[in-house]
């Protein structure tokens, strides 16, 4: 309960779903703004109570909602690479969700989903039978960072929202699948 920041891989379009079944709470997603044009999809968007996020302008407004649902308390799901992974291995973390860490007092969940490139990559028409697996890390509180942020110069501020995403995609990146599980990459 309370404001969360799930910060995930991003591997397949099962990953956001995959992620929000884990958990015992209501959760929002963010997803692409031109993907709320497409009937069936915009709806499901809706559903998932998805928030629109313009990928190639500021995404002032999207930031805006997303701060303005963790203040109210609840949990959204950013996934650090910005887009779904092309070949299956993590990617480098984008500075965006940085800025809505330090902007937030939220504290965030590494999450890190297995077997998803492998089930449904970008490049397959349908998803495939494939074992998947979801590992949720230990909450990270950016205290520190959130205080320097208060007080930094505007250089040091572009820094310290790079800092913080690398750090979320390093945590990420030390999550391993459970331990009977041989077959996941």
């Amino acid at each position: 309960e309370g404001s969360v920041i799930l910060a995930s891989n991003h591997a397949s379009f099962l990953d956001p779903p995959l992620v929000g079944a884990g958990l015992h709470r209501s959760i929002n997603y963010l997803a692409r703004e031109s993907l709320f044009r497409f009937p069936v999809v915009g709806w499901v968007l809706h559903r998932w109570q998805s928030v629109p996020v313009d990928r190639e302008g500021g995404g002032a407004r999207g930031l805006k909602a997303i701060l303005d649902r963790l203040r109210a308390g609840g949990a959204i799901i950013m996934f650090p690479e910005g887009t779904r992974s092309r070949d299956g291995k993590l990617q480098p973390a984008r500075a965006g969700l940085g800025l809505a860490i330090i902007k937030s007092t939220a504290p965030v969940v590494p999450v890190r989903t297995f077997g998803t490139f492998e089930a449904y990559s970008r490049h397959m028409r349908l998803p495939l039978p494939r074992h998947v697996a979801v590992k949720y890390g230990q909450p990270m509180t950016f205290e520190r960072l959130r205080v320097e942020a208060k007080t930094c110069s505007k250089e040091r501020l572009k820094q310290i929202y790079q800092q913080a995403a690398d750090e979320i995609m390093a945590a990420i990146a030390k999550l391993e699948p459970h331990a009977d599980k041989t077959d996941f990459p």
